[in-house]
């Protein structure tokens, strides 16, 4: 069983910056490990992901470029740096994890991919 947590939220102003950090417990080696976001009224999102060990990384078109996803597989921890933050990024930002298999048999951006869920962690970027 795997188990994730998520830290780092906050608030900060556009502009700024944010690190999330995940950690996972249990068996992650061979997995891949995403972030998703989800605010108020809107559909949860992905936003990247880093697989486990061989660090292919995908990003989602709104991030790419201000985001960097990294990991650090001996500490079992994934983290999400967020850079020139805009209020449009405001959302609970969620860790989630799958057997690599299961990855490669689903799409990167689909939460149906994923069988492990963390509880998030909110990120408010005001203007």
């Amino acid at each position: 069983q795997v188990q994730l947590e998520e830290s780092g939220g906050g608030s900060v102003q556009a502009g700024g910056s944010l690190r999330l950090t995940c950690t996972a417990s249990g068996y992650v080696d061979d997995s891949c490990l995403a972030w998703f976001r989800q605010a108020p009224g809107k559909e949860r999102e992905a936003v990247a992901r880093i697989d486990y060990g061989g660090g292919n990384e995908y990003y989602s078109n709104s991030v790419r470029g201000r985001f960097t996803i990294s990991q650090e597989a001996a500490k079992k921890m994934v983290w999400l740096q967020m850079n020139s933050l805009t209020p449009e990024d405001s959302a609970m930002y969620y860790c989630a994890a799958s057997p690599y298999l299961e990855c490669r048999a689903g799409t990167w951006s689909a939460g149906e991919t994923y069988r492990y869920w963390g509880q998030g962690t909110q990120v408010t970027v005001s203007s």
